[in-house]
């Protein structure tokens, strides 16, 4: 495993905030205002500012901050044809849960989503995304994918059965995209891939889980066979790269979908993935204890994500000291880190935070690592 990414002690999950004037650009864009070149101009000087503020802040780990992303998963239905029509709302429906500032909000599950044709590749996934930001930084560059079943939302039983029978089918052809883009990326040098898996902690959830087992797997198939489908993207290459894999319970616009421990789902989860990284959300008393990092295998590395990236206000450093220790009485210190508890923005939308809020956690980050472990 490449030892620069392996050692570190701090991460950061992937999304950034994007700056107002980036968000203005793709308005115009769409609605024609301005061409693709001035839009990708646009997109580029804001993935400058995102890999300059992780640099400032600290971080030996870096990303392009999922700028040129509608939302972290949208580049798989961007760079395949078979998805149909879709729009933001095909990614950030639901029952979401706030604090008494944003409140709840419920989002119904668009009509349209479905595929509708056997998927088919019109271009890499995030090569462009990876080769740029490898271009423009020392650290060490990540680079994010969707875990193959979280896919499961865009298989419809009334427009994707005439292509895919079955979840298995069109499962197995979404691996295949998937590690075919992991062998690109290995190849232009990625030694850091991360895996988001939030449908994962959405079993926990009776209502969230009824969802999935309505697609038609059982709650033991989809973590059996869903990990399964996580470790034949991972293949053989976890010789040559480090793969983590993201554990959240929804993270939009400062709000979350469901709670509960990692306890009903750690045993097979931690176990049986290959990555060697585990990114997990502990910010708050809805992720539960860190009893369950008993389960984590002695071979990997476990990032607690105790920052929360849902609201500015910014936490103690020697509070996040202490919780380190509190995770350390399950799983050994010298292979945990620490990073924020999901993305700043999973989707374009973002959380209720402003630019320096989200430097001033990035630092936070960094700063109690190195009370802890002496570096970030």
């Amino acid at each position: 495993m490449p030892a620069e990414s392996v050692v570190s002690t701090t991460d950061v999950v992937g999304s950034l905030l994007r700056p107002s004037w980036l968000l203005t650009a793709r308005d115009h864009f769409v609605a024609d205002r301005i061409s693709q070149h001035e839009f990708k101009l646009a997109e580029n000087r804001a993935v400058d500012e995102a890999i300059a503020l992780q640099e400032e802040a600290g971080l030996p780990v870096v990303t392009d901050g999922e700028i040129r992303r509608l939302s972290f998963q949208s580049q798989l239905p961007d760079a395949i044809e078979g998805f149909g029509e879709f729009s933001l709302g095909a990614f950030l429906w639901g029952d979401w849960h706030g604090d008494d500032v944003v409140g709840d909000q419920s989002v119904s599950r668009p009509g349209s989503i479905g595929v509708v044709d056997r998927l088919q590749r019109k271009r890499s996934l995030c090569l462009e995304e990876f080769t740029y930001l490898r271009d423009r930084t020392d650290l060490v560059p990540k680079i994010s994918l969707p875990s193959p079943s979280l896919w499961a939302n865009f298989c419809s039983a009334e427009k994707s059965a005439h292509v895919y029978p079955t979840l298995d089918s069109f499962l197995a052809d979404v691996a295949d995209i998937l590690r075919e883009e992991v062998a690109e990326l290995v190849r232009l040098g990625a030694t850091y891939v991360q895996l988001d898996a939030p449908h994962y902690p959405l079993l926990i959830d009776p209502t969230t889980r009824a969802f999935y087992e309505s697609r038609g797997w059982t709650l033991d198939r989809w973590l059996s066979t869903g990990i399964e489908l996580d470790n034949a993207v991972i293949g053989d290459f976890a010789s040559q790269v480090t793969f983590g894999i993201h554990l959240c319970r929804g993270n939009q616009q400062s709000r979350w979908l469901v709670e509960g421990g990692y306890d009903d789902v750690a045993p097979r989860i931690f176990g049986d993935i290959r990555a060697q990284r585990l990114l997990l959300e502990f910010d708050d008393e809805r992720s539960g204890s860190f009893e369950p990092l008993r389960h984590v295998p002695d071979d990997k590395a476990v990032v607690l994500g105790l920052v929360t990236t849902k609201r500015g206000e910014l936490e103690e450093s020697d509070s996040l000291v202490e919780r380190i220790h509190d995770a350390a009485r399950f799983f050994p210190l010298q292979q945990l880190a620490l990073s924020p508890q999901c993305g700043f923005a999973s989707s374009v939308v973002g959380n209720r935070l402003t630019l320096s809020q989200q430097l001033a956690k990035l630092r936070l980050v960094v700063d109690a690592a190195t009370k802890v472990w002496g570096r970030a």
